[in-house]
Formats: structure tokens, sequence, C-alpha cells
């Protein structure tokens, strides 16, 4: 995101659409106008943009209701549920009778775990409308997860003698009655469901599992066919047939499986280990053991991957392959007992009969001594993995106290079915940016440039006076801007007129003709040329001429962070390019010193003007990059203060906060960031829970 700055307030494209024309204050935006527009966008789904337009509108007229609840409908496709509940409170306050706003607040604070808020959400909805589906149904789906199941049972009763053909009723209902043993009756109400509709995923998952543990493979098999036709991109629905398939010694159709899976998503661990088994399995060994590596370069401490990697490589006699392999094991899990047997097979092969011979006798003690105090003298099991819900699809499954771990060491792995029945305002994907996955990286400082960035979604932008007072007087031809960041020189024509324009301000600096303004666009050009120590030069004149040139002390300041960060990635830094160690530490030693001087120029800026925001936005991403995320927070905190629409500097809070473990005023200030339009902050929030 990207403030432009200029003569006035400079607005770009989106803001324009707003108000059709450029505006200067909030009490000039018709709300109502601005109201209908948000409403239009989030109904394209673009959510984020809506958020705007309802900003606009909250400002405008800030004891709307209907402006929070917009929002909070918008943010809550975005799966921000804290700033949807918010944003619903705010509502009701406005507007007490607003009952979907209740409904709304209920949804989201389920969402959030909180269950016995909802429930009273959903009892003042339904005071006012008792046969509402919605209410009744969120009711007693956050009764079930209160773990209240008479009082579930009854509202379900309720909503499904209203309502016989509401099929999500009896899915729901269905996983009720799962969690609370009775799988006759809970088969009985997926049955109902899928009489109604066939498009249930969950009723088929549910039904399958069922099955599954009743060892109906058939069945069960037969009813994760249709959760596939259902949603056939979705890959660990494949492992989960695989898996039963395998039961059914059907091992051509579970490695179809495992490759489909690995076709849709390659970095799938489940499907590469499973996979793994089979081919060790039928002993395609090769490959068997390329799935495993495959799996450790994902998962680098699943020791299951590592064990059988080990005995695939012990069969095609690669003893010391195989000798690494347990070796690991062995030191990770020096009570587990088998790899010593298998270490052993290897010193045999490798002709080291004596040490064969030690690892057998130590497997042999270990087992003895836990055969005579099994409490004192516990073996090591190590867990499988069990894919859940994680970003990497792997985790750790159950505690295996009781379970045969050499059984379980070549299990095939499961991933976790999905039984909750899904509560959705909106399940269309389209403009949910917190699914795309981004880079996790602070908003950049702003510097000085050439070249404005018109990719904002905020209407209005606090300007830099000073940079204005310059643009306005027109003592150069071309206006200045502040951006994040340096802009891309993607095309020869752009670049070209830069190099062009620094060679004739160098030109007639020799003649004695350049101002010190001139020289300063000449620093800026530099910079945005990433000529960082000729810049530097270049803007050190200027300010030795004038030290209150509050823009050219901005100008270097950038420059010098740049200078820093280049230093800090150059080959100096990596003395295995042939640089000594001391070269190393000269450059480390340089760079800090070029930040530290950094923040100096922007403490100089903010002496001359203490609500320049930018300054202190660029000395928290400073101390950042410092790894000092206290006191980066702190300078995030005063730009806020000055700009509470600062959106970017809200992020890098919530980043610093994330630093320093304190997850709640990291969630609270990632809503905000992206009600203020910072997209990369919905997939944070989404990540983080």
């Amino acid at each position: 995101m990207r403030r432009v700055v200029g003569k006035g307030l400079v607005i770009g494209s989106v803001a324009a659409a707003l108000a059709g024309g450029a505006f200067s204050a909030y009490a000039q935006v018709n709300a109502e106008q601005v109201l209908a527009i948000g409403r239009n966008v989030f109904s394209m789904e673009d959510y984020m943009l809506a958020i705007q337009y309802f900003n606009q509108a909250i400002k405008a007229k800030p004891y709307l209701a209907d402006p929070y609840f917009f929002r909070a409908l918008a943010k809550l496709n975005l799966e921000d549920y804290k700033g949807a509940e918010e944003d619903c409170s705010m509502a009701i306050d406005r507007n007490k009778f607003k009952t979907e706003a209740y409904k709304l607040r209920g949804f989201a604070r389920q969402q959030l775990g909180r269950d016995s808020l909802a429930v009273a959400d959903y009892d003042i909805g339904l005071d006012y409308n008792p046969t509402d589906r919605s209410f009744l149904f969120y009711k007693a789906v956050a009764q079930t997860d209160l773990k209240k199941y008479p009082e579930a049972d009854s509202t379900f009763s309720t909503l499904l003698k209203l309502y016989p053909k509401f099929e999500e009723g009896f899915s729901a209902r269905a996983r009720l009655n799962v969690v609370r043993g009775d799988t006759v009756s809970a088969l009985a109400d997926l049955d109902r469901a899928l009489s109604i509709s066939k498009s249930l995923v969950n009723a088929y998952l549910m039904r399958a599992e069922i099955e599954a543990k009743r060892q109906n493979w058939e069945q069960a098999s037969s009813d994760m066919d249709e959760a596939i036709r259902l949603y056939p991109q979705e890959p660990d629905l494949y492992v989960n047939r695989a898996f039963l398939r395998y039961n059914l010694d059907d091992f051509f159709g579970a490695m179809t499986d495992y490759n489909t899976t690995l076709e849709i998503d390659p970095h799938n661990a489940a499907a590469l280990f499973n996979r793994a088994l089979l081919r060790y399995e039928v002993k395609d060994l090769s490959r068997a053991a390329e799935d495993f590596s495959s799996v450790l370069a994902l998962e680098p401490g699943n020791f299951h991957a590592l064990y059988n990697r080990g005995l695939v490589y012990l069969e095609l006699s690669e003893w010391k392959k195989a000798l690494q392999d347990f070796n690991a094991i062995s030191t990770q899990y020096p009570r587990f007992y088998p790899v010593y047997y298998a270490i052993a097979e290897c010193r045999r092969n490798m002709g080291d009969m004596r040490g064969a011979m030690q690892n057998a006798y130590h497997g042999d003690e270990l087992v003895k001594q836990y055969v005579k105090n099994p409490e004192k003298n516990a073996l090591d099991r190590p867990t499988i993995a069990q894919a859940t819900s994680n970003s990497s699809g792997v985790s750790q499954g159950e505690d295996e106290s009781e379970i045969d771990v050499m059984n379980r060491f070549n299990q095939l792995v499961t991933v976790s079915e999905t039984q909750e029945t899904p509560l959705s305002f909106n399940d269309r994907m389209k403009g949910k940016v917190q699914d795309r996955n981004v880079a996790v990286e602070p908003a950049p400082l702003y510097a000085v440039t050439f070249s404005p960035n018109t990719e904002t979604l905020r209407a209005l932008s606090n300007y830099f006076r000073e940079l204005d007072d310059l643009n306005t007087a027109r003592y150069l031809q071309q206006p200045l801007y502040l951006s994040a960041g340096l802009p891309s020189l993607s095309s020869e024509e752009a670049s070209a007129g830069l190099f062009a324009f620094a060679d004739r301000i160098g030109v007639l600096e020799k003649q004695g003709g350049a101002r010190p303004v001139d020289r300063m666009a000449r620093g800026v050009a530099l910079t945005s040329l990433k000529n960082f120590p000729e810049a530097i030069v270049e803007l050190n004149g200027v300010i030795e001429e004038d030290p209150r040139f509050a823009v050219a002390i901005m100008a270097r300041g950038y420059a010098l962070y740049a200078q820093a960060v280049s230093r800090l990635a150059s080959p100096h830094q990596d003395t295995s390019s042939g640089e000594t160690q001391g070269d190393a530490v000269l450059e480390r030693r340089t760079a800090m010193k070029e930040l530290s001087d950094a923040i100096a120029d922007y403490d100089a800026a903010l002496a001359l003007n203490p609500r320049l925001v930018y300054a202190w936005f660029n000395k928290g991403c400073i101390y950042y990059l410092l790894q000092d995320f206290g006191t980066a927070a702190a300078c995030f905190t005063k730009a806020v203060e000055t700009d509470p629409d600062f959106g970017e500097a809200y992020f890098n809070r919530g980043l610093s906060h994330l630093k320093t473990g304190n997850k709640n005023s990291a969630f609270t200030d990632l809503s905000k960031a992206g009600e203020l339009g910072v997209l990369p902050s919905y997939n944070l929030l989404k990540r983080m829970k």
C-alpha cells in the first residue's frame, strides 16, 4: 500500500470513483450512496474494497448501524471473526432491533470458540423470531460444541419439526449423535439428510468414518467415492479412500489414489509416506526410498519415514546409508530397541561382527530392563505422523503407549475427516483473500520517489507537508511523491529517464548552477537507480548546506537504510565466497552504523515536523530489522496515534507483537490493518488460527 502526496490531497482512482470526484473531507461524503456502492461491490465478492467503502460511510455518519453490519459481513467472509464480532456490537449499539447483527455476531463468536456468548445472541434473535431457521440451527450446533447434548437435541427437534426438509439440520444432528456414541441414530439422520440432498459432503464423510470403524470397507469406500465426486480437487479425500481400498486389498486402486493426490498436491506428506509403504510392500524398493526421502525433505523430523527408509536401504544392501538413518533414530530415541537390531544387521553385513553383537546385546538389555520394571525402564515409542489440518499436512498423532510400535511404524497414515457441519454465510471462494498465501513480510519503508503508486484502497491520505510545499512551489518540473518502497523500473524508458536526469544535474552541478533542490532530486534519482553510495554523498552535501531541508533528510534516511540492507545481503557476508571473516565483520559493522544514521535522520525529520508519521513508521521498520521488536512496536504506536488510519503501521505492529509472543495484541492490530486495506493481514490471521 502506498500513499500519494502532492498538491493538496491526491486521491487514487478508487477513491475518485467512490466520491465521483475529489473531495477533501468525510463530511462531504454521501453516506447512503457510498453504502449502496459498497453493497454492490460486496455482491461482486471484492470484500477488501467493500470494506473501504463501508469505512467511508462510517466516517461520514458514525451513528448508522448498517455500515458496521455490512463491514462485519465482509470481515466474516475474510475470516476476521474478531473484527466481525466487534463491528456487529457497534451495529447493535446503534440499533438493538437489527436481528441479523445478532445472528452474525453469534456466528463469529462460534468461530472464536465463544459458544456460550453465541447461544446468548441466538436466544435474543429467537425472542424476535422464534421460528428463524438459522438461529435454531446455529444455536443447536453451539450447544453441541458446549457438550450440552440434551439441550442441543431439543433445539434440533424444534428445528426439524419446523423444517422437515432441512438436510443440513439432519447432518448436524447426526454429528451430535456421533459424539454421544449413538451411531445407529447418527446413520439414520445421515441417511435422511442424503435422501433430501445428494451434495452433502460432510454427511458422506461421517457415514464413511462410521462404516470404517465397523470395518465395513465397501460401504465406507462407496461413501468416499461420493465425497470425491463432490470435491474432486481435495487431495486428502484421495488419501482416505486409498486407506479404505488398501483394506479391501485393492493395492492398484490405493496406489492410483496416492498418485492422484500427488498430482493435485505434490507436497502432500501423507500421500508420499503411504505410497512409499506400498512400494516397500511390493518390493519397488528404489522408488520407495525416493518417496521416503521426499517426506524427509518436507519433514526432517519424521522418524517413521527415516526408519522405514533405513529398512529399504537395508534390503537394497546400501549398508552405509541404512546405518546413517538408524543412527539418527537411536540418537533421538535411545530406548527404541528395534533400531539396535537393525544397526546390528548393518554392522554384520559390513563385516563388523563385534559392533553387530554389541548392538544386538544392547537391544536385548533394553527389553529385559523393561520386563523387570516397565515403569522405571519405559521404552521409547515414537508416534507416527497423522495428517491433520496444519499447514504441512502432517502432525503428531495419538499416544502409542498401548499400540504395537512396529505395527504402527508400518501403518498407513490417514487424514482426519471433517465431521464439523459447515457454518457459513457464503461458501463461494472468489474474493477470499485470506486463502491467498502471501509472504509474511513487514510493510516496506517509505521513500521519496519520482513515481506515484496509486494502488491504494484508501480514499484519503495524510501528506508529507514539506514535500507538498516543495511540489506546490514548483521548484522542480516533475513532482516528487512518497511511496512504499522504491518504484519498479521494469521499462527501459523509466530507468533511462532517471539516468539522463541524474547526468544532467551532475553536469549542472559541476558548472556551479545546481540548486540544493536539484541536487536533492538527483539524490532521489540515484536512490531509485539503487546507486546508494553516490546518492548518500549527494544528499550529504545538500543537508550540510541546508540542515532543515526535511525532504532531503527523509531521502537520505531511506538511502542509508537501503545501502545497509544491501551490505547485509552482499557476498561479503558469505565467507565461503573467498572473503575473509574480517571483511564480513567490517561490512556488518558498517551496515549497523548506516542503520543508526538512518534512525538519526528520521529523528531529525521529526524534530522539524513532530507529526511526520512516515518518519515514525520508517524508524519502526529499522528497529524491526534489528530485531528490537519492543522499540519497533513503540514507533508504530506513535505512527497510528498520529494517523489512526495508517494500516501498514497496524500491520507491522501486529508482526512486532507476534515476535514478542503477544498474540492477542497481534490479532487486534492485524484485524485493524485488514480493515484498512492491508491484504496480507487476513491470510496471516487465518494462519494464526
